[in-house]
């Protein structure tokens, strides 16, 4: 191609300046931003105060040209040798209309070819038509009364040249030629227009599509014309732990950290999902009210429930509001990705928290409870769930009644209901109690099984002896279990008839095996008393060997204000009243009243003697026994009255002649 055919375009000087001017330069802000790790990024971009611009030289220093400035390559002389562009100023100047072409004076028209016509200078980006492909490259079609090419070097990072004929393409001017031709750049027009968008997508916040080419440490690379790095916190709403999975994958991100300088680039997706998940949620909080019922999809399952998403806003539906029954855990009631109908229970739009609940949409079993379960309905259930208290029993799916550990067993040797059920047996049970608006039900399991405590009367009648092992100790008496399920209490003050007792554990221990002898027997309350200083009733045989107004002989264990106390054998003591120790004062008689309390104040009988006591009373139900000492003295003195009257064979002697005779013998 000759050169008339390419002229070779002038660049002012005031467009080299311009040129300059509008290349971006890295801002301030973007210095301080923190960088992505140095594998994700290769060398930094040619910043536009790098890239060439032609050389130019002041034309004009002589006053030719007018003090305008020119490329290097072209000087206001070589421009007024080239025919080509001289051809194009003949053609401008017939086309003049005829009074300007005839009046212009020649001055004007030599100075009007002599001025150079505006051209592109170098670092400018162009839109060209490819016409034509060889070996240099691509040469392009510009517009702009020049052809410029791109060197096909540029594409071999690429694979070669993809371009055809008549394909549009974007490119950079450059200061050099080559064979006749301007260079010119598609790799940086490209690559200044992929940071010109990334600026953009910092300042903005404007969406860039990118393909995840690498997995690196802390996240994944995004190509989006340049290597930026995406953190994995910023990947997914949640976090993600299968990275591998992106690889290759296109994605929207947003930038959010800039360092052209550096040519550091930190993209996120995350940011992107956030708002669109606050536009939804805003749009769909709108439409959302208690009690309304909505379809979500299931969308994470954990131990205490499910969270659905109803379209943006997700849903916590708890495990006890799934259905109505038991479950072990939420995956028995639905799986993940499911589609199911929930209703509204609870809505916060605060805290953007919502409560579903499945249960409620289905049929009520509890509606029909008192009519098919009612009080000693014998049924058939499977333990679901065992506690310190007791078992948990279906009866049938969303019904469960509870066992205490109390009926369980007639036994009171059931410490906890795990000796007798486990989850997952099968158990009969009889309903006790039906409380439909707390959806209780109370059940028994020793219903079903023949009660002890019926006939216990005729099998231990009051009276008998009986056999059992210590179960338990209080401080008030000892548990005995004389049978399984039947416990009798032997009270503190039944251990002995002379001893003192503090504690039962001073003469039994937990499995001791005793006797005992039955008491009492009270069947409603389930009660039993036993006795073991019963068993060698002594009393018993005291009252069998002594009559009323008989005289025995006892030693006084101890005074008291009202009388002393009399131990007549080995465990059995009586009380003689004060009244029945001193001479009762005759009506009328008057006396010192100070010497009468005196006397009264004096015990009459001495502690650790023995004396003669009459029996006055008898009471072997309650075991009290009445003595009198002053009887006794009265009904000795008349035997020895009646003694000496049978020995003097004299029946006038008094009761002075015996004194007088007993003190003479004396």
């Amino acid at each position: 191609m000759s050169e008339y055919a390419n002229p070779e375009p002038q660049v002012s000087a005031v467009e080299t300046v311009s040129a300059s001017a509008e290349a971006p330069a890295p801002k301030a802000s973007d210095e301080t931003s923190p960088e992505a790790p140095p594998e994700v990024f290769g060398a930094p971009p040619e910043s536009a105060e790098t890239q060439s611009v032609p050389p130019t030289i002041e034309a004009g220093s002589n006053g030719d040209a007018g003090g305008k400035s020119f490329p290097a390559e072209e000087t206001g002389s070589q421009a007024a040798h080239n025919p080509a562009e001289s051809a194009d100023k003949a053609e401008s100047k017939s086309e003049l209309p005829p009074e300007e072409n005839s009046g212009a004076p020649m001055e004007q028209l030599i100075e009007q070819y002599g001025v150079p016509q505006p051209a592109a200078s170098g670092g400018e980006i162009f839109e060209g038509r490819i016409i034509a492909v060889n070996d240099l490259g691509l040469v392009v079609d510009v517009g702009a009364k020049f052809e410029g090419l791109v060197p096909a070097q540029e594409f071999v990072e690429t694979g070669g040249i993809h371009f055809q004929p008549g394909d549009l393409i974007e490119v950079e001017r450059l200061a050099e030629q080559k064979e006749g031709y301007v260079l010119l750049s598609h790799v940086r027009a490209h690559r200044r227009a992929v940071w010109e968008r990334i600026e953009a997508s910092h300042k903005n916040g404007a969406v860039l599509k990118g393909k995840v080419v690498d997995r690196i440490k802390g996240g994944l690379v995004v190509d989006i014309g340049v290597r930026a790095f995406l953190p994995a916190s910023q990947l997914d709403l949640r976090p993600t732990h299968d990275l591998e999975a992106w690889k290759d994958r296109e994605i929207e991100c947003r930038v959010l950290k800039l360092n052209r300088k550096r040519g550091n680039v930190v993209v996120s997706r995350r940011a992107i999902l956030e708002e669109e998940q606050k536009r939804q949620r805003e749009a769909l909080a709108d439409s959302l009210s208690e009690g309304a019922v909505v379809t979500g999809k299931v969308k994470n399952i954990t131990d205490y429930g499910v969270f659905v998403d109803l379209g943006g806003i997700d849903g916590l539906l708890h495990i006890s509001d799934l259905v109505w029954g038991r479950i072990a855990h939420p995956s028995e009631a639905v799986k993940q990705g499911d589609e199911i109908q929930v209703q509204i229970l609870k809505f916060d739009k605060e805290k953007m928290r919502i409560s579903l609940g499945r249960k409620q949409l289905l049929a009520d079993p509890w509606a029909t409870v008192p009519e098919r379960f009612s009080v000693g309905t014998r049924l058939r259930g499977k333990i679901m769930g065992v506690t310190d208290y007791g078992a948990f029993v279906q009866i049938e799916p969303g019904v469960e009644g509870l066992v205490h550990v109390s009926e369980m067993s007639w036994s009171k040797r059931v410490k906890h209901p795990s000796k007798l059920v486990k989850p997952g047996d099968e158990v009969e049970v009889v309903v006790l109690e039906v409380n439909t608006e707390q959806r209780r039900i109370s059940l028994g399991m020793k219903q079903m099984q023949p009660d002890p405590w019926a006939g216990i009367a005729e099998r231990y009648p009051v009276d008998s002896v009986v056999t059992g092992r210590v179960r338990n100790l209080a401080e008030f008496g000892a548990f005995i279990e004389i049978e399984d399920g039947i416990d009798g209490l032997i009270h503190i003050s039944d251990f002995s008839w002379k001893e003192r007792i503090k504690h039962p554990s001073e003469k039994l221990k937990k499995g001791d095996e005793v006797q005992a002898k039955v008491l009492k027997i009270d069947g409603e309350h389930r009660r039993l008393s036993l006795g073991l200083k019963q068993l060698n009733d002594i009393w018993a045989n005291w009252f069998a060997a002594h009559k009323l107004n008989e005289i025995v002989r006892g030693k006084v264990v101890r005074n008291a204000t009202f009388g002393a106390f009399v131990e007549l054998a080995d465990g059995v003591e009586a009380l003689c009243h004060i009244s029945e120790i001193q001479e009762r004062r005759a009506k009328g008689e008057s006396g010192d009243r100070n010497k009468s309390k005196a006397a009264a104040a004096k015990p009459a009988l001495t502690e650790g003697q023995e004396y003669e006591f009459k029996v006055i009373r008898l009471d072997p139900a309650q075991r009290k026994i009445s003595l009198s000492y002053r009887a006794a003295q009265k009904q000795a003195e008349k035997q020895e009255i009646a003694a000496f009257r049978s020995s003097k064979s004299s029946p006038t002697a008094t009761i002075g002649d015996a004194i007088l005779a007993k003190r003479q013998a004396n």
